[in-house]
């Protein structure tokens, strides 16, 4: 719920003001941009690009935002339930301060593949966002505690389209055993909102200088647990959507004071760093075209130690039908999986790792899930249609109009003259959005019953 308009000094918590007119030479003026319009951005998928010339993107799109490639800022926010490329993963809706973080990863991200660790990953902005950045032949596992928001997170990634990715649901505790697994871990920590206070009531309604302290001590909590899965010289980038020092600057100094770390610092033309030895850029609505948001970047020093081996199974490999096969691109190896009766593939470089977080984590998706078999017979799964890779020349496909699309995303049934019993891929200006099968003059549609458009299209 957006409160432009009505967030004056008057209505907010008085400890928060007094501390933000201590906080802020300028302060008259970010209590001002409080009653301001929040701005309305958005990050194309590079891998499903170019977006098609759809009115509904096009005709909004206002500017660019200058420290995220692909990123845009509309000049309104329209109903984008409405517009089947979101749905299709052809962009996600982002606050563009937290886009910071490709401007980051430009600067910090090595050529050779990582392994990389999202911590508290949903809904998937930085998610998405760290897929489509990371070198060629990466790895990421996103991560997200609370089940309702894993689900979310979930839905998401699938939509984005990528392989090289792992869903997992747990603590961070549960994370222990990883030790110098990761090289670079994103921690974008629970806090206090402060930043989201002209977007969420909620976060306004929960304010209170306790629950202050109570994030801080949950993120030192978080960033204990999960410090030892760090490998000696990678990175931790850190970050909240708040403007308090006790959740932000005071955290990253307790990093440097609790292990052996350095703050690295970033070049930019935004945010302040906080001290010659101390870098962290915090994002005001008064001075940058975003919300409130905090980041910085720590590295880990010392010496490489052991990474917990996984011990290999002796598994017949995962066979693919041919019919699937056929799908994916031929110039990389995948490794087959059985989850159920679904057929899936990771990479196969990332495959032993994977069994790995199979055993000692909640893993909720992987890599990339084609069908689900039964006997010689196989039901094409959601995040097929999706896929970056997928080969739609060797398909049936059929390209859907506004209209049509719209009413397959709200599962309904729509009109066909493919071949009865084919499977066909729906699409919306050549973007797949899921499938259907062909029962003559109409296909069933196959479109997951929890992803479909419940508004009113009309």
């Amino acid at each position: 719920m957006s409160l432009h308009g009505q967030l004056t000094p008057n209505n907010l918590p008085a400890a928060f003001v007094n501390r933000m007119q201590k906080q802020l030479s300028d302060a008259p003026l970010f209590f001002e941009a409080l009653q301001s319009v929040p701005p309305v951005s958005i990050r194309l998928n590079p891998a499903k690009l170019p977006l098609p010339d759809s009115p509904f993107l096009t005709e909004r799109i206002l500017s660019k935002v200058e420290w995220c490639r692909h990123a845009y800022y509309l000049d309104r926010r329209p109903v984008f339930t409405l517009d089947p490329c979101l749905h299709s993963g052809g962009y996600y809706v982002q606050e563009a301060s937290s886009m910071f973080l490709d401007q980051i990863l430009q600067q910090i991200l090595p050529p050779h593949p990582l392994r990389v660790l999202d911590l508290c990953a949903a809904p998937g902005g930085k998610s998405t966002l760290l897929a489509s950045a990371l070198p060629a032949g990466s790895l990421l596992v996103a991560n997200e505690v609370i089940r309702t928001r894993a689900a979310i997170l979930k839905e998401n990634l699938i939509k984005w389209g990528a392989d090289n990715v792992v869903i997992t649901q747990n603590d961070p505790a549960c994370f222990s055993y990883l030790r110098n697994c990761f090289d670079l871990i994103l921690v974008d920590a629970p806090c206090s909102g402060e930043g989201m206070f002209r977007k969420d009531e909620k976060a306004i309604s929960e304010w209170s200088e306790r629950n202050l302290q109570l994030c801080k001590e949950r993120q030192q909590r978080i960033l204990k647990d999960i410090w030892p899965t760090l490998k000696p010289g990678g990175h931790l980038i850190y970050s909240t959507c708040t403007y308090n020092p006790g959740e932000n600057e005071e955290i990253l100094s307790w990093l440097l004071n609790q292990y052996d770390a350095l703050s690295v610092p970033v070049t930019h033309t935004l945010g302040d760093s906080l001290s010659p030895t101390l870098h962290g850029y915090q994002f005001y609505p008064h001075k940058i075209k975003g919300e409130g948001f905090f980041i910085g970047v720590i590295q880990k020093t010392g010496e490489q130690k052991e990474t917990p081996q996984v011990k290999k199974e002796k598994k017949s490999p995962v066979r693919l039908p041919e019919g699937l096969q056929e799908l994916l691109p031929q110039d990389q190896e995948f490794s087959g999986y059985n989850s159920g009766n679904v057929l899936g593939i990771i990479p196969t470089r990332h495959a032993e790792f994977t069994a790995l977080l199979d055993k000692q984590l909640t893993v909720l998706y992987k890599g990339c899930e084609l069908a689900e078999i039964n006997g010689r017979k196989f039901k094409m799964q959601p995040a097929l249609a999706l896929y970056q890779c997928l080969d739609k020349t060797r398909l049936i496909c059929k390209d859907t109009d506004l209209e049509s699309a719209l009413r397959y995303l709200k599962k309904e049934d729509i009109s066909t003259d493919a071949p009865a019993g084919s499977w066909v891929l729906i699409t919306h200006n050549g973007m797949g959005m899921g499938w259907g099968k062909s029962l003559g003059s109409r296909l069933n549609n196959y479109y997951p019953k929890e992803w479909r458009i419940r508004m009113s299209t009309d």
